[in-house]
């Protein structure tokens, strides 16, 4: 597409990522978290979060280059130091009812050639300090979004035979599909498919299944889900009032499980980004809901260490439902970003739960969450597990199963 265009179709984006993603309200701040490079996505949302009313635009930006000197050259013990005004800023964020956007374009290799045990070391380290921040964006007490810029080192790996400039037109091109903006009414687009998603999450909330049971080459997995989890479908309601998409793009319909009643193995369908490390052709097996073997092609130790994390990383705390159909799976190639990736095929996720999955999660303690089923971490990773060949049934308390999905597709209508 020629400058026009491209210009064009970026304002829509960012109108896409202010009205659907945080749904921004007139009088309300907004902050945003980005990479350097990031700037013109920065300033188009910046723009139209003014439009619609906006109090105030801040942005942190980051830099992806720092970040992994950093981590090459600094100390096992200066790892664990953090910036004083990191959690005080998002603690304030969280405490005046304002809306965050997330941009996330890293590199996926960026940290492959750095020690497991520092990324691990850092990873904790952030995790424990931004816990209770974090843990209050994942009971949605916030209007939040994470949405995605093609930087040129992630462009160069989905399209690694093209130039950098060719790469980074063509997953502009891909984000702009995925999301939606390339229909002639994007918001539109983006209502009509919510309606759509909630209409899935209605039918499933109404079978108060009990388990799920899935089938496929590699996989033999039942997930239990405790009695009062919700399933939740793109968009969400902040205690702030405000609802909103904290993901785009979005295929998932999900909810969490039960800590402790997961059993069986599960094999990824597609690599898993952590940490810059990309791991392949990976399994996992669980036992009363804890993982306890994992093997890997490549980069098995990164998982292992992102699992060893706390006592919630080796239990699960979300399982989502996705087509093998969805728009982004039928692009036929894989974005080594898990914002993308998860919405291609079904798929789990390690650590945290979302308290608002679960029936007043949001009330609970800690430690009534966790008696109800919750699992609290540090960490949410999600992995792909879904394909054309699996096969999920609900289990309901009777004993009786109903699919699900079959050959990776809904095998209900709604």
């Amino acid at each position: 597409m020629n400058n026009a265009e491209f210009q064009k179709s970026l304002e829509k984006y960012a109108d896409v990522i202010v009205k659907i993603g945080v749904n921004l309200r007139a009088g309300q701040r907004l902050f945003i978290a980005a990479g350097i490079t990031d700037y013109p996505l920065v300033r188009a949302i910046t723009k139209s979060a003014y439009t619609n009313g906006a109090k105030l635009v801040h942005v942190f930006y980051g830099d992806d280059e720092v970040h992994h000197t950093r981590m090459k050259m600094s100390s096992r013990e200066n790892l664990t130091d953090v910036p004083s005004w990191i959690v005080p800023a998002y603690t304030s964020i969280i405490k005046d009812g304002d809306a965050y956007i997330g941009i996330t374009s890293e590199n996926p290799d960026l940290l492959a050639d750095v020690d497991p045990e520092a990324i691990a070391i850092y990873r904790k380290t952030m995790g424990t300090k931004m816990r209770k921040p974090m843990q209050a964006i994942m009971r949605d007490a916030i209007n939040w979004c994470v949405i995605s810029y093609p930087a040129a080192d992630w462009a160069k790996k989905v399209f690694p035979k093209m130039s950098t400039e060719k790469a980074q037109e063509k997953l502009w091109e891909a984000i702009f599909q995925t999301c939606r903006v390339d229909q002639r009414d994007p918001v539109a687009a983006w209502e009509k498919h919510i309606k759509e998603l909630t209409a899935r999450s209605t039918y499933l909330n109404k079978k108060r299944y009990t388990a799920l049971h899935y089938k496929a080459p590699g996989t033999d997995l039942t997930v239990g889900l405790p009695s009062q989890h919700l399933w939740i479908a793109a968009q969400s309601k902040a205690e702030n009032g405000i609802s909103f998409t904290a993901n785009l793009p979005t295929e998932e319909v999900f909810t969490m499980p039960h800590k402790g009643k997961v059993d069986g193995v599960v094999s990824a369908s597609r690599p898993l980004v952590v940490s810059g490390k990309t791991v392949e052709d990976f399994a996992l097996t669980f036992e009363k809901g804890k993982v306890v073997k994992v093997t890997a092609k490549k980069n098995g130790e990164t998982l292992q260490k992102l699992i060893e994390t706390d006592e919630g990383g080796s239990h699960l705390g979300e399982v989502a439902l996705v087509p093998n159909s969805s728009p982004i799976s039928r692009r036929g190639h894989l974005f080594y970003n898990t914002l993308f990736d998860e919405n291609a095929a079904s798929h789990i996720a390690l650590g945290a739960a979302y308290r608002f999955t679960m029936k007043g999660g949001g009330k609970l303690t800690e430690a009534e969450f966790q008696k109800r089923g919750g699992n609290h971490s540090i960490i949410h990773t999600d992995f792909m597990i879904g394909s054309k060949d699996m096969d999920i049934d609900g289990i309901l308390a009777n004993g009786k199963r109903e699919p699900v999905m079959r050959k990776g597709e809904w095998a209900f209508k709604i």
